[in-house]
């Protein structure tokens, strides 16, 4: 009997394509982004990009940074929604998940301010799909010894 010949996705591509599936929740009107945390194969959060709990997303009442033409990458703080890699470390914190030598699986490079907090969460590897135009975030990421990699 011969065998038939099965492709089975690696745990990068299958926990990016999860990232992928979360990020289609995701309520920002210029990028929808996806994250996932993992350790030892298993998922521990999830997370998107959107406005907190309770208050209205860009979908409703549209988008702060398109009204004063403010170019990706900057003033992060003329948003309304948190970015997904805040989401996840928030998720985890919220039941009590540690983070500390997790793998972030996401849909797009993070910011600095990002970057800053997956420092301290104690992320030791990001896997993301797609870039992010913050060279800073690299540098910092590199910095503090967190492998990043783009999937192929």
């Amino acid at each position: 009997m011969k065998k038939k010949k099965y492709n089975r996705p690696s745990w990068d591509e299958y926990f990016l394509e999860v990232a992928c599936l979360v990020s289609k929740r995701a309520t920002c009107l210029r990028r929808r982004v996806g994250a996932v945390l993992v350790k030892d194969k298993k998922i521990l959060a999830t997370g998107y990009n959107g406005a907190p709990s309770g208050l209205k997303h860009c979908i409703d009442i549209g988008c702060l940074r398109e009204k004063l033409k403010i170019p990706s990458g900057q003033r992060h703080e003329l948003c309304y929604g948190l970015h997904a890699e805040q989401n996840v470390i928030l998720q985890a914190a919220l039941y009590g998940t540690s983070t500390k030598d997790s793998i972030l699986y996401i849909t797009n490079q993070p910011c600095i301010i990002c970057a800053k907090m997956l420092i301290n969460a104690g992320i030791k590897e990001i896997v993301t799909s797609a870039g992010y135009p913050d060279r800073l975030a690299k540098q910092f990421l590199k910095a503090a010894g967190i492998k990043i990699k783009k999937a192929k």
